[in-house]
């Protein structure tokens, strides 16, 4: 073979391998802004293909519940618009990653794929099979972080070990230096190969018979370009008060970005770097947005926990606690789910749920507490039902949020804590504005009685057209008789702390 042959075939070969493009996995991570895996693959300068997948096959995953869905298919719509004005489609199939992401880089001829890291527990699994199952055909595989201010296993005790406290979590990760977000790029190579892709309608993403999603339309813009806006709105807002106002139900007070965090919409680093730009600017605001980044904390704390437990959605952190005498009733359950518990910040809460796909954050916290102290139901019920009316779903703070009310959790001392919802309701809702918007069946009563409307003389309710057990529910059980229930049951476990 003479050098000319040689030269030939030598080009050819390097013209396939400039042409190769890069295969970008979409997971939990539906931006473009502030992705590292997208970064790093447009800066290689080969063309880029996006690629999701509905994943119906992995084992053990946790299917999404229906609010969820709905996010999804907007989020997804939002993002091939995206792609669209790169020059490019996103591709999108249904089924097994560990058929598919072989499949589709033999169609393209790519030879690597790059992914955002993933941390539920079948994650880890899933991406050793990929890494494997790739690596035979030649295809390499690179995850980058992005979902979490630091990866799991980043943020440890002196002794290496995960921390099972929040606070000292805090402390430490907040000492450690936050990556600095990376711009979308202005320009990436389209692939030059056409591939066959799901029609996202196809999917049947979005509730038809019944349409039950008029309520989240309603309340939210979904996709990458609105997490931005209303990251914004919340930290520049001029009379900005989160720390004293967060536990307020009735005022605007919360960032509710916490759908978009768990989509990827928007990364907790592009947060935190938002909310320390914002504090340097106005100093009068730091302590607030110190306690906004508490908050994004706790999500790293909760999936920091995962890999060491990864049981967390469905077994007892505090092993003890598996034996907790539940007074299991469906019955109850039901109640509770409908917001018909005669307890009103516990119904305007599960009404907020059902009509919004979204929970007030202190509401969260009470209704759970009822759920599980109250009415001693499991938390996994509460937990289950959270996963599919939630929009922000999110595997492990809503387990570890629930544990932590529950009692079985992380951090959750003194675990017997109990929240009155008649106090709870008088104090961080003292106009009855938010229990007036929910339970408008009740809201002619005066602030007085509104939180505890048994309490008021039964002609004084009909002149105001309440009938308890009819057009609303006597309380399902006694607050006093409940709360002494519940410490007796707590008592009847052996609780180490």
């Amino acid at each position: 073979m003479d050098n000319r042959t040689l030269t030939e075939r030598y080009a050819k070969v390097v013209k396939y391998m400039d042409a190769a493009p890069i295969i970008l996995w979409y997971r939990n991570d539906l931006r473009l802004s502030d992705l590292p895996s997208l970064a790093a693959a447009a800066a290689t300068g080969k063309p880029v293909i996006p690629f999701y997948i509905l994943d119906t096959h992995t084992a053990h995953a946790r299917s999404l519940g229906g609010a969820s869905l709905w996010w999804l298919h907007h989020s997804l719509q939002g993002l091939a618009a995206s792609w669209q004005c790169l020059g490019t489609n996103l591709v999108l199939r249904q089924g097994d990653p560990l058929l598919l992401l072989p499949e589709i880089a033999q169609q393209s001829g790519a030879d690597i794929i790059y992914c955002s890291r993933c941390f539920e527990p079948w994650a880890g699994k899933l991406e050793e099979d990929l890494h494997k199952a790739l690596g035979e055909q030649g295809v390499a595989f690179k995850r980058y972080g992005g979902t979490l201010l630091h990866d799991p296993g980043r943020v440890t005790t002196k002794a290496g070990q995960p921390f099972k406290v929040y606070t000292p979590f805090w402390r430490s990760l907040s000492q450690q230096e936050i990556r600095e977000c990376v711009a979308a790029p202005s320009n990436v190579k389209a692939a030059k190969i056409s591939l066959d892709s799901d029609a996202l309608d196809s999917w049947q993403l979005l509730p038809t018979e019944p349409d039950w999603a008029v309520g989240l339309r309603e309340s939210w813009k979904v996709g990458e370009v609105a997490a931005a806006e209303r990251l914004n709105e919340f930290i520049s807002a001029e009379n900005f008060a989160y720390a004293e106002e967060r536990d307020r139900p009735d005022l605007p007070a919360t960032s509710r970005l916490s759908p978009h965090l768990r989509f990827g919409q928007i990364s907790p680093a592009m947060c935190w770097h938002a909310a320390a730009l914002e504090a340097g600017r106005r100093p009068g605001v730091e302590s607030d947005l110190e306690v906004f980044r508490k908050e994004l904390v706790w999500r790293d704390f909760s999936y920091h926990l995962l890999p060491h437990w990864p049981e967390l959605p469905r077994s007892a952190f505090r092993e003890n606690f598996n034996a907790f005498p539940w007074q299991k009733s469906a019955d109850v359950v039901t109640a509770w789910q409908k917001g018909q518990t005669g307890y009103p910040i516990v119904d305007a809460g599960m009404r907020e749920l059902w009509h919004t796909g979204w929970m007030h954050n202190r509401v969260r916290m009470i209704v759970a507490s009822f759920l599980t102290k109250h009415l001693l139901q499991p938390w996994q019920d509460g937990e289950a039902w959270f996963w599919d009316c939630l929009v922000d779903a999110d595997l492990a703070p809503n387990a570890a949020s629930w544990q932590w009310v529950a009692g079985s959790g992380a951090d959750a001392a003194p675990y017997f804590r109990i929240f009155n919802p008649i106090t709870q309701g008088q104090k961080f809702d003292p106009d009855g504005t938010y229990v007036r918007r929910w339970v408008p069946e009740i809201a002619s009563l005066p602030d007085r009685y509104l939180n505890a409307p048994w309490t008021c003389p039964e002609l004084g309710l009909r002149s105001m057209g309440v009938v308890l057990g009819e057009n609303y529910p006597e309380p399902i059980v006694d607050h006093s008789t409940a709360r002494q229930r519940a410490l007796q049951s707590y008592a009847a476990i052996k609780v180490s702390t």
